[in-house]
């Protein structure tokens, strides 16, 4: 292992391009997490709802609504997960050949289309893979071969993935969030980002800071202004970075947010009272800070103080 960090380091063009070839193909797999765990989520959530109705309520439900809640909820097979079944055409049902798998480029050799019924493939899968490749790669050249790559990219890969989530479903999975916040605890246990007690208490105030938001909101308002999603991804932070760093998250994400906002209400795509996820924003806004931080706070403290 030592020789191959030896390596890396002496040919850093060679880490970054492996970076991203490696990342490329995390990203791959990153758009059926992206695709199937909301789908898993859901049938968990309806088989949650249909035992308490049944251990419940019963007596009250004639066999009509029993065998309408015993339906699935999507036209997915039985068995569906991440890994099973394997990647196929939605509309034919063709399987996914490995050449076409490759990371964006079957996605160009197949022209954007099935091979089989020549149904449009969504360009998100190459951009997915793209955008994987190309911010765990920027990584390798910022950090260099260490455990702070490693780590990082861990993070950029569960970003990545929560980010096309919340812009599909507005949802932030636990099973993808706390993981994340344990995570950044452990890693600054032995200090790679910042000290242990900054992390701790930056996963409290992360999630104090936009939970505080959102029962103020709530309260002048009488509607919730975010999800609680939001405050666990902003503790994620909290505990990679460091309570110092949560001030320059809070306002990047904040500040785009509202443009974005603006501007698609401005071009009518979006109305006053359709909910926008806030998620994406945090994950740019922190991974931002995991790069250039320290240059943030010290170009705000010498230009605007």
């Amino acid at each position: 292992m030592s020789d191959f960090i030896q390596l890396m380091s002496q040919y850093p063009w060679l880490f970054i391009a492996l970076s991203f070839i490696f990342a490329a193909t995390i990203g791959s797999f990153l758009n059926v997490v992206i695709h199937r765990m909301p789908v898993m989520m859901k049938r968990e959530w309806q088989q949650e709802c249909n035992a308490y109705l049944q251990e419940y309520h019963a007596a009250k439900l004639n066999k009509a609504t029993l065998a309408a809640l015993e339906a699935p909820i999507d036209n997915y097979p039985a068995r569906y997960n991440i890994l099973v079944p394997g990647s196929a055409c939605p509309k034919c049902g063709t399987k996914i050949k490995p050449w076409q798998n490759i990371p964006i480029f079957g996605w160009l050799m197949l022209r954007g289309k099935c091979g089989n019924c020549q149904t449009q493939i969504s360009a998100r899968y190459p951009i997915v893979e793209a955008l994987t490749g190309t911010m765990v790669a920027f990584l390798a050249w910022h950090f260099g071969p260490d455990s702070r790559f490693l780590l990082s990219s861990l993070l950029t890969f569960v970003l990545i993935a929560l980010t096309f989530i919340d812009l599909d479903e507005m949802l932030l999975p636990d099973q993808l969030t706390l993981p994340l916040l344990w995570l950044g605890l452990i890693a600054n246990l032995f200090g790679v980002f910042t000290d242990l007690q900054s992390a701790l208490i930056g996963a409290v105030a992360g999630y104090l800071s936009l939970w505080s938001v959102f029962w103020l909101f709530k309260l002048l308002t009488g509607k919730e202004g975010m999800g609680y999603g939001d405050f666990k991804l902003m503790a994620v932070f909290g505990a990679w970075l460091g309570w110092q760093f949560l001030p320059v998250i809070i306002l990047m994400s904040s500040l785009v947010g509202a443009v974005v906002g603006v501007f698609m209400i401005l071009a009518r795509r979006l109305t006053k009272d359709k909910p926008i996820p806030f998620g994406p924003y945090i994950a740019a806004a922190g991974w931002l800070t995991l790069i250039y931080g320290q240059q943030i706070i010290d170009w705000y403290l010498t230009n605007m103080l």
